[in-house]
């Protein structure tokens, strides 16, 4: 396994021996319950837009983009830099937040998302990636959601470690009870409040509130396993596939610095230059100046711009001119 460790920071992993080719050339057997579930999840979500433009109060409309940000936070804060990297420590009340919003993105419990972003990091681009991008676009987008797991997938995540997961009394707790916090979380709550304090339809508010907002975060989400590792720039690590897009940074609020991150994972930051497209990192510190995280991890300057300048595409700002 290739290693390069700069001052005051951890180590790169690359993709290691034994997690299989990076060549698309591999097909698994289409699920085709979940393919033609994710079509009609769909073919609702525009049905939702077109709710949204038409027919929905402007109330409505506010809450369903109110709770798209939300639990668009609760993902890449909470699931992503809290629980996936251990990037800061957060109180029990943020947490709590967190597991609430995060069931209500309806991305599969935190135990599984922790999981499967582990194993994409551990693993990035081989078979062993549960989104790998060698396989193309559309695979890591959506299609791995609809196809048989490939065996070195199944095979590799047995062996990411979790403990640090299951020791948490409330990520533990939404996964035994997922399905039943689902139905409230992400159904019952936002299509409620519209029709009980706005006087919305009810059909309306399920178009607008739950398949339009669940669409849109899936594939904002989305758009970081895909978008995000075939266009743009490589200021850290060109050997990466992994790369920094300020187009995918606007759609999930900063994530899309993506060659950054990738290198320095354990960063509460989404990246070092995208400072003004990065909301999430902003609120993390927000949440610090209120006592609800703290030890916020950072990659040190130096280690940065060392790593930049020996392993970037030499698209750094600091990079040597060619």
């Amino acid at each position: 396994m290739a290693r390069l460790r700069g001052e005051g920071e951890e180590e790169v992993r690359l993709p290691r021996r034994g997690a299989g080719p990076v060549s698309r050339h591999f097909l698994t057997d289409i699920v085709w319950f979940n393919a033609a579930g994710f079509l009609a999840l769909h073919a609702a979500g525009l049905i939702g837009v077109v709710a949204g433009l038409l027919w929905a109060k402007l109330l409505t409309d506010l809450w369903a983009f109110l709770l798209l940000f939300l639990t668009g936070q609760a993902v890449v804060i909470g699931a992503h830099r809290l629980y996936a990297h251990r990037a800061f420590k957060a109180a029990w009340v943020l947490r709590l937040a967190i597991v609430l919003l995060h069931t209500m993105a309806g991305q599969n419990s935190l135990y599984e998302w922790v999981r499967d972003h582990r194993q994409h990091h551990r693993y990035s681009d081989t078979h062993a990636d549960p989104h790998n991008i060698h396989r193309g676009f559309f695979f890591s987008h959506v299609g791995w959601l609809m196809m048989r797991k490939h065996p070195l997938v199944v095979e590799k995540g047995r062996a990411i470690d979790m403990s640090d997961i299951e020791e948490d009394l409330l990520v533990m707790l939404q996964k035994k009870y997922y399905k039943f916090l689902y139905v409230i979380c992400a159904f019952l709550v936002p299509v409620g409040v519209p029709v009980v304090l706005f006087g919305e339809n009810i059909f309306t508010s399920i178009w607008v509130c739950f398949f339009a907002r669940y669409v849109a975060l899936l594939n904002i989400t989305w758009s970081v396993n895909s978008l995000a590792h075939i266009y743009g720039c490589r200021p850290y690590h060109k050997g990466m596939m992994a790369r920094d897009h300020p187009l995918v940074a606007c759609l999930t609020w900063g994530e899309g610095w993506h060659n950054f991150h990738h290198c320095f994972p354990y960063d509460y930051r989404p990246g070092e230059l995208g400072w003004v497209l990065d909301v999430s990192g902003r609120l993390v510190e927000l949440l610090e100046r209120w006592g609800l995280a703290s030890d916020l991890r950072t990659a040190s300057p130096a280690a940065v711009l060392r790593r930049a300048v020996i392993c970037g595409d030499g698209s750094h700002p600091a990079a040597p001119t060619p």
